[in-house]
C-alpha cells in the first residue's frame, strides 16, 4: 500500500527500518564491563608484540573500535591500560599454579603439576606470558613475573620443608633449593615459549627428572607420576 507522499511502508504500514533496508544488522551497544574486557584483550594482544613503549594509544582504539576517549574512560591513561592486562595474567597464572601446589600429594607430584600448571598457561596464553616476561607495569616496578616467582617459591619452600626435614636437610638449605627449583622451571617456561618441542608433559617429566634425580641419577626415559 503507498502512503500520501508516494513511498510504501513495511509490513504493518511502519516505515521500513534503515540499515534493514540497506542490509546491515545493528551492532549491539556493549555494556560497561564488556567493553572493559574487550580492551584489555585488544590491548594484550598488541602489547605482546610491540610492548608498552612501541604500542599508541591510536592503536588501542583503532583495533578495539572505540574513540581514545573511551579508554581513557576505562582505564585513565595507556599505562593504566597495561597495568590491567599485566595484573589479570598475573592472576590467572599465579591462581593455576596454587592450585596445583595445594592439592594433596607427595612433593614431586606437586612440583609436576606445578611445572605443568606454567606450561599449560605458556601454551594457551602465550600473549599474557610474554607480557609478563617483558615489561614492568609502573605498579609493579619490580616486575609481575619476579614478584609471582617469589609468591612459587615460598609456597614450594613450605611444601618441600617435610621432605627436607626427613632428609636432614636444614631449613635454609630448603629455602635455597627452593629457589633453584622455581628458577629451573621458570627458564625452561621460557625457553619453551618458542621452542614448543618436546610437548610439555615430556619438558615437565624431564624438569622433575633433573630435579629429583640429579645428574648423576637421570633416567633415560622419564615420565611423570602423576595423572594430571
Amino acid at each position: 500500500m503507498s502512503n500520501s507522499t508516494g513511498t510504501t511502508d513495511g509490513p504493518g504500514n511502519l516505515p521500513a527500518r534503515p540499515d534493514a533496508a540497506a542490509g546491515r544488522i545493528p551492532r549491539s551497544r556493549m555494556t560497561g564491563p564488556q567493553r572493559r574486557s574487550q580492551l584489555i584483550e585488544v590491548g594484550r594482544a598488541l602489547f605482546a608484540v610491540r610492548g608498552l613503549d612501541g604500542t599508541t594509544i591510536e592503536e588501542i582504539a583503532a583495533a578495539a573500535g572505540v574513540s581514545k576517549p573511551v579508554i581513557y574512560e576505562h582505564f585513565g591513561s595507556k599505562e593504566g591500560l597495561y597495568t590491567q592486562v599485566v595484573e589479570y595474567e598475573f592472576r590467572i597464572l599465579l591462581a593455576a599454579i596454587n592450585d596445583a601446589l595445594t592439592q594433596e600429594a607427595k612433593p614431586r607430584v606437586l612440583v609436576e603439576r606445578a611445572a605443568l600448571a606454567l606450561l599449560t598457561y605458556i601454551e594457551e596464553r602465550t600473549d599474557g606470558f610474554r607480557i609478563l616476561m617483558r615489561d614492568a607495569p609502573p605498579s609493579q616496578p619490580e616486575g609481575a613475573f619476579s614478584t609471582l616467582l617469589s609468591h612459587v617459591t615460598a609456597r614450594v619452600e613450605y611444601i618441600l620443608s617435610d621432605e627436607f626435614a626427613r632428609r636432614g636437610f636444614s631449613a635454609a638449605d630448603g629455602a635455597m633449593y627452593a629457589q633453584m627449583l622455581v628458577g629451573m622451571v621458570a627458564m625452561t617456561g621460557q625457553w619453551w615459549q618458542d621452542a614448543r618441542q618436546p610437548d610439555k608433559r615430556a619438558v615437565a617429566a624431564h624438569l622433575v627428572n633433573l630435579a629429583w634425580n640429579g645428574l648423576t641419577g637421570l633416567k633415560k626415559d622419564p615420565e611423570l607420576r602423576s595423572e594430571a
